[in-house]
């Protein structure tokens, strides 16, 4: 199948990660220019070596997202770079495991600002030139928590909500732009985040780490964890010509693991 998006230019956030990594792969393979950021630069560095084996160029932006003049500067600077982006994958670290009580107010503020006002922030000021050209993918990555809160995770399950409401709200204002905007939700997928997720539920509860991930990969239908390549494929169809009538939706991509309609 021809996803029909040889040429447009993407921006892949927190590019250095598994998720996000591997979307930047996709993405390139499909021949998009493909813009990459992330804090870490060295893990951003190792991203770009992988698309450069693959006979790919990527540009590099370093930023930390929950710092707000580096992302607004950074977006800015991707613009003066390629012109414009019509494929934005919004995607973030998530925060530190724990119960819904007992933060600071800073923890809170902290995780808000890195993960929900930085990917607002990001769209308005690449949107109005998915606008203009009469074409745009906005795709935001999630966690299951949106769906079936995830233990421990509160932070997270509370701060990912926020953007759920958010995309759902701005497919509807700008579907007759050509612009959509989705939210994809990973399930377990091998990633460092969920390795350290493992580990810091094994530390809590005095087990052995392979216990944890044995248990957890039961509990799922196709009893495995997912490979970051089978996200980046769901992701990269969305943002593909093909996907034009889907928008304000949320696409699982958990293996059957959430057990919620």
């Amino acid at each position: 199948m021809d996803l029909g998006i040889k040429g447009k230019r993407a921006l892949v956030m927190s590019a250095g990660g598994g998720l996000g990594n591997a979307i930047a792969l996709a993405l390139a393979n499909e021949g998009v220019e493909v813009c990459i950021a992330d804090r870490d630069e060295a893990a951003l560095n190792a991203t770009a070596d992988r698309l450069a084996e693959r006979g790919a160029t990527a540009h590099r932006f370093v930023w930390d997202l929950g710092v707000e003049e580096q992302w607004q500067a950074g977006a800015h600077a991707v613009l003066e770079k390629v012109g414009g982006i019509d494929i934005l994958i919004n995607n973030t670290g998530g925060p530190q495991p724990g119960p819904a009580y007992g933060h600071p107010a800073k923890t809170w503020q902290d995780g808000f600002n890195a993960m929900v006002l930085a990917v607002v922030g990001i769209t308005d000021i690449l949107l109005p030139g998915m606008r203009e050209r009469g074409w745009g993918r906005i795709i935001t990555s999630t966690s299951s928590g949106v769906i079936a809160p995830i233990p421990n995770l509160a932070l997270s399950n509370s701060l990912r909500l926020a953007l759920v409401g958010w995309s759902k709200s701005l497919a509807r204002d700008v579907a007759a732009d050509g612009v959509t905007a989705n939210i994809v939700v990973p399930g377990r997928i091998a990633t460092a985040r969920t390795a350290f997720l493992d580990s810091a539920k094994a530390k809590r509860e005095g087990r052995d780490a392979a216990d944890v991930h044995a248990e957890s990969a039961a509990s799922i239908p196709v009893g495995r964890y997912g490979r970051p390549e089978e996200y980046a494929d769901a992701v990269t169809f969305l943002a593909s010509e093909r996907a034009a009538y889907i928008t304000g939706t949320t696409l699982r991509v958990d293996g059957g693991l959430i057990p919620a309609v």
